[in-house]
């Protein structure tokens, strides 16, 4: 059984909140459920909980639906299969290729296709996925221009004073209101990284587990600035993201100061949680310069 590319991003979707979620064997997965909190309708869902079914990794009662067949934090070797790299590999190469300044500042989709050796269908899908994501504009009569995008030190730092500038803001602001059922689900799926899962986690696990917390407290600001930046800025920041992930260096430490953060937050207390909340940023952006320096420097050197 094959899958389209919604297919298996689906399916990766629904490995990763089960993993996040720490979920035990025999614990139901709900069509509706999943539909609704990966955010697409239930037939590919269906699609989906089929084929894990088929994989083993659920169970499936006619009468009573998908069940998982062993724990979640026992899919390691699953979750690597569909989370070693990004939705599309094409994306990745265009991206890398960009950052590695081995495609100008304007392209054409001839060339492109000629580069890559794809068709225009595929190109143009992954063209307009980059357009969403803020790092590309087509030109008016021809061509793409590729706009400012995290590809230097200097730009990865400025990511993260904006970041330590804006997502403690949101937590002050008058409109804050914190869900306490997403509350609840953060701060398990964060405890599950501290107890061990950052150990087994994927780098693409990893990074979507991070970029969930931070986009959830910007929800909560009820500001949608803020949230359409938090969101705009971790796509921008994914690419580097997932490649110094991939030097396993433990998260547990990030995950620790994100329940600080989720705890005050539950207390009502809104001033330390934004200042803990800074902190956080301001540790992370100490700790990742140096490693962006060196994977900035190994790109260019590709």
């Amino acid at each position: 059984m094959s899958l389209t590319p919604l297919q298996t991003r689906v399916t990766r979707e629904i490995i990763s909140l089960a993993r996040r979620d720490d979920m035990a064997e025999g614990e139901r997965l709900a069509e509706s459920v999943l539909a609704e909190r990966i955010g697409t309708s239930r037939t590919p869902v269906n699609v989906a909980l089929r084929y894990l079914a088929d994989m083993g990794v659920l169970v499936h009662d006619h009468n009573r639906g998908y069940f998982l067949a062993r724990p979640a934090r026992e899919l390691n070797d699953i979750a690597k299969q569909f989370f070693e790299e990004p939705d599309e590999p094409l994306y990745l190469q265009i991206a890398e290729d960009r950052l590695a300044r081995r495609l100008p500042d304007v392209v054409s989709e001839a060339d492109l296709m000629r580069q890559y050796n794809v068709a225009r269908s595929v190109l143009r899908k992954v063209l307009s996925l980059m357009q969403e994501e803020g790092w590309l504009e087509r030109q008016v009569g021809h061509g793409w221009q590729f706009l400012p995008m995290i590809d230097s030190v200097e730009a990865y730092e400025e990511s993260y004073f904006f970041r330590a500038a804006i997502e403690p803001t949101g937590v002050l602001s008058p409109s804050f209101k914190c869900n306490s059922v997403e509350l609840a689900q953060l701060r398990r799926r964060q405890q599950y990284i501290v107890d061990g899962g950052y150990l087994t986690m994927t780098s693409i696990e990893l990074f979507e587990a991070n970029s969930e917390l931070h986009e959830t407290i910007a929800k909560w600001s009820g500001n949608r600035f803020i949230l359409q930046s938090v969101r705009r800025t971790d796509r921008l920041r994914r690419l580097v993201e997932y490649r110094q992930a991939k030097a396993r260096k433990p998260r547990q430490q990030q995950a620790i100061e994100h329940l600080a953060i989720l705890d005050a937050i539950g207390s009502q207390d809104l001033l330390k949680a934004a200042g803990l909340l800074r902190e956080h940023i301001e540790g992370a952006r100490r700790a990742k310069a140096r490693s962006a320096e060196i994977f900035m420097t190994d790109t260019e050197r590709v």
